[in-house]
């Protein structure tokens, strides 16, 4: 018999033939493989270097007195700038979380009515730039990734210039991500600290001092908050869209795509959620399952609320009065 590999009764395919078949196709996997791998890295690159909003344009004189203050972040290399809202006799400090691309106006000027609402009902307020915004350090934004870091500094600097015994993390956007991350990496007063690093075990409170939750439009997973930008803003987006999430994730120095949903269900505290009816970024339908869920496992500590009309974090500018509302029901319910 001569040399070849039979294809059909009497044909033979040469060796030679199938080795450059071969050679040629995984060329053309290499290319394609090394094409996702740039495209990822530049789009990744360009999300987590853009400059969120660092005008803070709003009149100091409409503002109710605050102290100018600012903190360094939990990884103790990052300068971040807040201001703090104080009362007399406070119930607890509420920690306001901004999403990426914003500031700690959150809302710009109507910001400022739900500063004195809250202040009206006898709490603290604290307002900060997370890193890489307004008028805070840094270069890089990481939806959530390294964020959680500052709240955690947030929450550090807040118990030692506030009289209150608890914080109200309340985050909007992808700080629904930087709150959830945060409360995921604090310990509970029975977990076992020698588990946990040194800079964790070294802080001089845990996950108790938390209070409650308050969550404008919280995704089902950490990662979900990229997905949608990269599909929807990115060319091949369609593609890169699983790869993005992960790359960012390696660059902040985690590892993981945390199921949110299912920290939100198992916290024992009291958490208030608030999302759009035309929500299409998250998605409703998502937001509705972590919703029914959690009502499950927590029926008596978990108040919600949908708003018609409004989509992706549109909830407070959609019906400010049903919003703050919606907010006063909970922390007079849990906080009073």
């Amino acid at each position: 018999m001569g040399r070849g590999l039979t294809r059909h009764q009497g044909t033979r395919i040469p060796v030679q033939k199938i080795i450059v078949r071969s050679a040629l196709l995984f060329s053309v996997l290499a290319v394609m493989v090394a094409f996702i791998i740039i495209i990822t890295a530049n789009t990744a690159n360009k999300l987590m270097s853009t400059k969120s909003i660092t005008n803070i344009s709003i009149p100091s004189n409409i503002l109710p007195p605050y102290l100018p203050t600012s903190f360094t972040s939990f990884d103790n290399q990052t300068n971040l700038s807040a201001w703090f809202f104080k009362v007399s006799q406070p119930k607890s400090t509420i920690i306001l979380v901004h999403d990426t691309g914003s500031n700690r106006l959150q809302f710009d000027v109507e910001t400022v009515d739900m500063i004195e609402d809250f202040m009206s009902k006898g709490y603290n307020v604290f307002l900060f730039d997370q890193r890489n915004s307004g008028e805070s350090s840094g270069n890089t934004s990481a939806y959530g990734y390294m964020e959680w870091r500052d709240v955690i500094g947030a929450i550090d600097h807040v118990r030692k210039i506030s009289v209150t015994q608890d914080v109200i993390l309340y985050g909007v956007g992808t700080g629904c991500s930087s709150s959830m991350l945060a409360i995921h990496y604090l310990p509970t007063p029975t977990d076992d600290l020698s588990l946990y690093p040194e800079k964790i075990r070294d802080l001089e409170f845990d996950r108790t001092y938390i209070a409650g939750l308050i969550l404008d439009s919280p995704a089902k997973y950490s990662d979900d908050y990229l997905r949608p930008i990269v599909e929807q803003e990115f060319r091949f987006g369609f593609l890169t869209k699983y790869f993005v999430p992960y790359a960012i994730r390696i660059s902040s120095g985690e590892s993981e795509n945390v199921n949110l949903a299912s920290q939100i269900s198992r916290l024992s505290m009291p958490v208030c959620i608030l999302y759009g009816e035309k929500d299409t970024f998250i998605g409703k339908e998502v937001i509705d399952q972590m919703v029914a869920e959690r009502e499950r496992l927590h029926p008596n500590t978990t108040i919600k609320q949908s708003f018609e009309g409004a989509g992706y974090i549109e909830s407070y500018e959609t019906n400010s009065a049903l919003y703050l509302e919606v907010i006063n029901n909970y922390l007079g319910t849990f906080f009073s």
